[in-house]
């Protein structure tokens, strides 16, 4: 820890995803926590001369904060090993494939992970003869924060929300609803950390009810019976580790009404704003936001 507090510390925020302005909250909140605890960090935006910022700053450690797009998808990731910079959380090929939520779910069933019934619909279809019952999720194959999903009740709408999706990648998962109880488990250094049940009071945990105050409530720890949360957070760690994640990660569950776990998918990097969850898992574990962001950062010294 002593060396990392003597090394300059970029916190790679922002960027160009439809995410952006969640990251910009979430970088900041972090870099205001290493500054706190004394180490020398710096914010950077990451446009499109990141590269060049990166060496005209000097940074030796890289903390990303970036939501969606190049960001969590492995680009980065893969620009900073190439550069030699060491950095927080999953790396090139475990970001990958979390963020493409059909590769995720192959790589999930291989490992025997539980996941709802599921297929991939290709751009430019936009009817399709789902072989599942409705409810559905309609959502991009590579967004997260619940840009462009959209949950069915009538295949006549079918139609319109693969259109939607559709606008934010060429292919879109339909997924079969799951009625129960949403929960979110976090992992830290592949060891269960807690979770968090969510009950949004919107029709479903959507970006809005995400980063809105007070449009969801949070239950920590979950109710659910205690051999039903063990098995879930099984499930979620096992997730993590089939995708080779590292560092921190959030893996989001629905809890059907029989107590089985599904897992929807594995963010690897977590939202870090005052109503993310991560930090709500953390602090419900006894570890405060700037313990939280120090032991990410102590990740890398594990890693080595």
């Amino acid at each position: 820890m002593r060396l990392l507090k003597d090394k300059k510390i970029g916190v790679l925020f922002g960027g160009v995803s439809a995410e952006r302005e969640v990251s910009l909250r979430s970088g900041a909140a972090v870099f205001n926590a290493l500054k706190a605890i004394g180490y020398n960090a710096v914010l950077i935006d990451a446009q499109k001369d990141l590269c060049s910022l990166l060496i005209k700053e000097g940074i030796e450690i890289a903390f990303p904060v970036l939501h969606g797009g190049w960001g969590e998808n492995g680009a980065v990731q893969g620009m900073l090993e190439v550069m030699g910079i060491p950095y927080t959380g999953s790396g090139v090929l475990a970001s990958a494939l979390a963020m493409d939520k059909e590769a995720s779910k192959q790589i999930f069933m291989n490992f025997k992970v539980q996941v709802p019934e599921f297929v991939v619909i290709k751009k430019p279809a936009l009817k399709y003869d789902v072989p599942f019952g409705m409810p559905w999720v309609v959502k991009p194959a590579t967004e997260g924060s619940s840009i462009g999903v959209t949950i069915l009740k009538e295949k006549e709408k079918l139609g319109a929300a693969l259109e939607n999706a559709f606008s934010f990648g060429n292919r879109v998962i339909v997924e079969k609803y799951i009625e129960g109880k949403e929960v979110q488990i976090g992992i830290l250094k592949n060891k269960i950390l807690g979770g968090v049940e969510v009950r949004p009071s919107l029709e479903f945990y959507s970006y809005e009810a995400k980063y809105t105050s007070g449009l969801t409530q949070y239950i920590l720890p979950p109710e659910l019976e205690q051999s039903v949360y063990e098995r879930a957070a099984e499930e979620a760690l096992k997730a993590h580790l089939a995708l080779g994640c590292r560092g921190a990660t959030r893996v989001d569950l629905r809890i059907d009404n029989k107590g089985n776990p599904f897992v929807l998918e594995v963010n690897t990097i977590p939202g870090m704003t005052e109503t993310s969850l991560l930090p709500k898992i953390a602090m419900q574990a006894g570890m405060n936001f700037q313990e939280l962001v120090e032991e990410i950062l102590k990740s890398i010294e594990d890693e080595d």
